[in-house]
């Protein structure tokens, strides 16, 4: 079949996001496409260059009588410029707001026909589409685009209530690279944390925000250390970060609790781990589920948002209503403490990501999106 060139713009900084739209680019890449990212820098998830890769960077000049950067025009601009200088077959955007609307600005200004995928990836609806003087420009964004999908049914479902688009949105999940997410030897880091043999790992991984609800994590945690030996990982940096920290202390737990800040060696980190729990508030999927559950880490999560389309309750883990700090304790604690319930879980985990979120499975179902816009001619 036709080898495509796409146009590929995403957030290239830390988030879910930015992450997938950047596995999906080298996936497609390694399968022959070629691949152009149009970003203000190069994506931090890239780092090993490829031939069928290729970066066009979005430069915003200051101009007084701008109060703020103007960058969804610049973005806009430089999307146009490259659709026609590179030829581009379709445009794969990540994020409604300003993405989407940058690529359709684009795609009118320069009278293309090119064909848009928007992916919607979770905030750009919960958050933006809640918000009145943004909720019409999600709507546009989407209802311009050619192909709309989301990562969950979830958030598919929340976008056709919330913003009543005029067409139809798909339901492709996210995935994890395997290469990079599965079981290793952490023995080296373990014995770095300083965690002793007869301690038990509970991990959480996030950008520590409020919508996090990591305090219920961290008052279930002090009942769980009166149980159980063990030590709590909090890794990644964010806004709520005094306030947990003051909530560590305050609760006597200081000694057993491990902030790592940001960090590259997520494999290692999740394979000394015994539990992972999300007690998020809103979640449009959770990615940090899947990479998880590739390292062999069950999981106690909130029903919130795609979580339980993540999390099989009973069966690689757990899922607690939001905001019960003694049914996160409960059951995490039903993990750590039952061997058999553990293994099971765990080997459950690692079914999951083989299966329903096979990469190879998830990129094809893109692939065939890619091919569908241009049998359409768009």
């Amino acid at each position: 079949m036709k080898r495509l060139k796409i146009g590929v713009i995403c957030y290239p900084s830390l988030g879910g996001s930015g992450v997938v739209a950047t596995e999906l680019a080298i996936k497609m890449a390694a399968k022959g496409h070629q691949i152009h990212f149009i970003t203000s820098s190069l994506p931090f998830r890239y780092i090993e260059p490829h031939e069928n890769i290729f970066f066009h960077e979005v430069r915003i000049d200051g101009y007084a009588v701008f109060k703020y950067p103007p960058y969804d025009i610049a973005l806009a601009n430089r999307i146009g410029q490259v659709v026609d200088e590179e030829q581009l077959d379709l445009l794969h955007v990540h994020y409604a707001v300003p993405h989407a609307v940058s690529a359709v600005l684009a795609k009118d200004m320069i009278q293309s026909d090119i064909g848009i995928i928007t992916t919607l990836h979770g905030t750009d609806v919960t958050i933006l589409g809640h918000d009145p003087a943004l909720r019409n420009t999600v709507k546009y964004g989407i209802d311009k685009s050619t192909i709309t999908t989301a990562v969950s049914d979830s958030l598919r479902k929340e976008t056709m209530e919330l913003i009543e688009p005029s067409k139809d949105i798909k339901t492709i999940y996210n995935f994890i690279d395997e290469e990079k997410y599965h079981p290793v030897d952490s023995s080296v880091l373990r014995d770095h944390l300083g965690i002793e043999k007869k301690e038990k790992v509970i991990i959480h991984i996030s950008n520590f925000r409020s919508v996090k609800r990591i305090p219920d994590l961290i008052r279930a945690f002090a009942k769980i250390v009166s149980e159980v030996p063990s030590k709590l990982l909090l890794v990644g940096e964010g806004p709520e970060m005094p306030r947990i920290r003051r909530l560590v202390d305050n609760l006597g737990v200081t000694n057993h609790v491990l902030f790592t800040g940001k960090r590259d060696d997520l494999p290692e980190l999740l394979s000394l781990s015994d539990v992972m729990v999300l007690p998020s508030e809103k979640e449009a999927f959770g990615l940090v589920l899947l990479e998880g559950f590739a390292c062999g880490v069950p999981a106690v999560g909130t029903l919130a948002g795609g979580i339980p389309e993540v999390i099989e309750d009973g069966v690689n883990g757990y899922l607690i209503p939001v905001g019960d700090p003694d049914a996160i304790a409960h059951k995490t604690l039903r993990i750590l403490m039952d061997r058999d319930v553990h293994e099971k879980m765990k080997a459950n985990a690692l079914n999951v990501v083989k299966g329903k979120f096979a990469s190879d499975t998830i990129v094809a179902q893109y692939e065939e999106l890619y091919y569908t816009l241009q049998n359409k001619g768009c």
